[in-house]
């Protein structure tokens, strides 16, 4: 099932015929211009659904990660995500997608290092960042 159409304008219509594209920052006009509201909503959906990866990311290494890394991860994943939905079809593959799921990886990875952070000093330990939690 195809949920989205190309239309004659450059535009995608969804199933309930709001416009998408697949240029770069084009959810960001939107909002911005119209004050779209679902769009916003859309976009800080897009950033919290990859935010429970960026906090696995510390878990899963034992030690605080870069955002840096959390952010390279996420642009893989989304990434990963966005070009199986253009090439099966099932879904629209939009650059600002990979941008917003990226950017929640690495929120995501900033609040579980300021845990690891936390809990660290808590228990009296030097916070580098290389020294186990556990």
């Amino acid at each position: 099932v195809m949920l989205n159409r190309r239309m004659p304008n450059g535009m995608y219509g969804g199933v309930r015929g709001e416009k998408k594209s697949p240029l770069l920052d084009w959810s960001w006009k939107e909002v911005l211009a119209v004050r779209d509201r679902e769009m916003m909503t859309e976009i800080l959906m897009n950033c919290v659904m990859l935010m429970p990866v960026g906090i696995l990311l510390p878990v899963a290494a034992g030690r605080r990660i870069h955002p840096a890394v959390a952010l390279l991860a996420g642009v893989v994943l989304s990434g990963t995500i966005e070009v199986s939905q253009f090439i099966f079809a099932r879904g629209l593959f939009e650059w600002d997608d990979i941008i917003h799921n990226s950017l929640g990886c690495m929120l995501g990875c900033v609040v579980a290092n300021g845990v690891y952070k936390f809990l660290l000093k808590r228990r009296g330990r030097k916070v580098s960042g290389k020294e186990p939690l556990y």
